[in-house]
């Protein structure tokens, strides 16, 4: 599995990997490492890749994922502009264990997110980088995607700053569909 990421950086899309490590679901506790002192966290959705593709166009897209999640993105603020300033690659600072947090699935059907009737779902949709038709593309530009990949989104939005006790939580249409304390 695969874990590919498009993080929102300098008004662009850019795409990133991530270990299968990073995975936090299940309502479980977020603990911030203690070799960072300034810890963020980005709005994203998760896309789950159903079926085998490569150089697939984003009019046939929709039919290469059968769920959403919503997530939040950790990021090591301080690691990532030490190895800007250095010109370093800030791998350290995205991938970790346990940075992505993943919400509970929304099952789709072929035609994608247009079927969503979720007013909740439409409007974190419009939030992102890339429609996941569009990131489903660009990874299959780059790279064959399985069934099980994971393919998540930033929301166009700076990193915000996380503390321990608060608590990341996001709601659709009422119903709780991601739950993480900050220990």
């Amino acid at each position: 599995m695969k874990i590919i990421g498009f993080l929102y950086r300098d008004g662009r899309a850019e795409m990133v990997l991530k270990g299968d490590s990073c995975l936090l679901n299940g309502r479980k506790p977020f603990f911030v490492p203690e070799w960072t002192k300034e810890l963020g966290v980005t709005d994203c959705m998760i896309v789950r890749v159903s079926r085998l593709g490569k150089e697939i166009a984003p009019k046939f897209a929709s039919r290469y994922y059968d769920a959403v999640a919503p997530g939040a993105d950790f990021i090591a603020l301080d690691i990532a502009r030490e190895a800007q300033a250095d010109g370093r690659p800030w791998t350290r600072a995205i991938d970790f264990d346990y940075s992505l947090a993943i919400g509970e699935w929304t099952e789709v059907k072929s035609e994608g997110m247009k079927e969503l009737k979720s007013e909740g779902m439409k409007e974190l949709m419009s939030e992102l980088i890339l429609t996941p038709e569009e990131a489903i593309a660009e990874a299959s530009k780059v790279m064959t995607i399985r069934q099980g990949d994971l393919i998540y989104i930033q929301a166009k939005q700076a990193p915000r700053i996380v503390h321990k006790e608060e608590i990341i939580r996001v709601e659709i249409d009422g119903e709780e569909k991601l739950y993480c304390k900050i220990k």
